[in-house]
């Protein structure tokens, strides 16, 4: 209560100053929250991508991006390279025709439950209903990502148009926080007759349906290294061309690497900005305070004393700009999801730790930017400090 006395003597400076580290510390919330988001998507990638390979036509703009169609026969001729435990063949594409937008994409995955031989580890549940089972090829049904479901008010036993074809809804899956959450799961003789439609009548009257798939994910051997078995795999089959977890990786690490620059510079201007505004209000404060500085070092108080009590009204001045400034971020990114909860653009994630670090932050800087006037006014001399006017 004597700090917020001492603080509340000067109303005006020191809101300014706490407006001036809270609009810091919104901005690192904001952001941070943000880059929690993208981070969580890239770690999600990263697991999937991990302990295998993936197969895409070597046409493809992008690796891994599953969109050139290839015919089932490569998942075969890869089967046959030593190295390879199992190759599930697969199409991934876009749900609908329009692409673009903010965040992950929605996605159609088709594919044959079981085509892994139980090798794949990355984690897939349902909250909702059930996942697909190799009974379900040949009928529509359809098992839904959390984000998606709730943008289609997709319910267990009601239907949905994918690319204008009714599907059943059986399971919904349990979020991820990842890819998944944006994806619709279908059997792969579903997702093959939906491909075929989206394509030139060229390419159609080439292919039947059943000879279709976008990509493969391939699952190695124990003991194989990921890097030697997709040099084989390109070396082996014609017009492909592979991705592995190591590659994707540094497929990402640039985009990460953006979000975390901007997370370190908003954190440096809420440095700057807040550091200079406590300087300078602590600096008043102790000019205005002269006479009583002196007075407590003339009856023994301790220099240790005063840069203690001037320290902790500057780092009081930095938590209270850090609760506010975290209370505005978290009311940002509250009402941004819900406003895109109804259309799945999730684009922020609050975490515990991003609250307590922004809080942390913000309490430090007040703190480190109150040493500077706090030992000033511990070496005012005792006497000259009586005579100041």
């Amino acid at each position: 209560m004597r700090l917020l006395r001492q603080l509340a003597r000067r109303k005006l400076r020191t809101t300014l100053t706490i407006l001036g580290i809270t609009i810091g510390i919104w901005a690192l919330v904001v952001f941070s929250s943000m880059a929690n988001k993208i981070n969580a998507l890239v770690e999600g990638g990263s697991q999937y991508f991990a302990g295998k390979v993936l197969v895409t036509d070597a046409t493809n703009i992008a690796v891994g991006a599953g969109i050139t169609p290839m015919n089932i026969e490569v998942a075969d001729q890869i089967r046959d390279l030593d190295g390879v435990a199992a190759a599930d063949p697969q199409i991934q594409m876009s749900y609908d025709m329009e692409l673009g937008g903010f965040g992950a994409p929605d996605t159609v995955l088709g594919a044959v439950p079981g085509a892994d031989e139980g090798l794949e580890t990355f984690p897939i549940n349902a909250i909702q209903g059930r996942l697909l089972t190799p009974e379900d090829e040949g009928s529509n049904v359809v098992v839904f990502g959390s984000d998606l479901a709730r943008k289609k008010n997709a319910t267990i036993g009601g239907t949905v148009e994918i690319r204008d074809v009714e599907f059943e809804v059986v399971g919904i899956l349990e979020p991820t926080l990842t890819a998944p959450d944006t994806s619709a799961v279908i059997p792969l003789q579903a997702a093959q007759e939906l491909m075929i439609a989206s394509l030139p009548a060229p390419i159609q009257a080439a292919f039947s349906p059943d000879e279709l798939i976008s990509q493969v994910v391939v699952y190695p051997e124990p003991g194989v290294d990921d890097a030697d078995l997709a040099a084989r795999i390109e070396a082996g089959v014609d017009n492909v061309q592979t991705l592995t977890g190591a590659e994707f990786d540094e497929q990402v690490d640039s985009a990460t690497a953006i979000f975390n620059a901007i997370i370190i510079g908003v954190a440096v201007i809420s440095l700057v900005v807040g550091g200079l505004s406590v300087i300078n209000t602590m600096a008043m404060s102790v000019a205005e305070r002269t006479r009583e500085i002196g007075i407590k070092r003339a009856i023994g108080g301790s220099r240790r004393r005063i840069v203690r009590e001037l320290m902790l009204e500057a780092g009081l001045i930095g938590l209270l700009g850090g609760l506010i400034g975290l209370a505005l971020g978290a009311v940002v990114v509250v009402l941004a999801n819900e406003a895109g909860r109804d259309s799945g653009t999730i684009l922020f994630d609050l975490t515990p730790g991003t609250a307590i670090f922004a809080v942390a932050f913000s309490t430090i800087l007040g703190i480190v930017a109150g040493i500077i006037p706090a030992w000033h006014a511990a070496r005012l001399d005792p006497v000259e400090a009586l005579r100041y006017e």
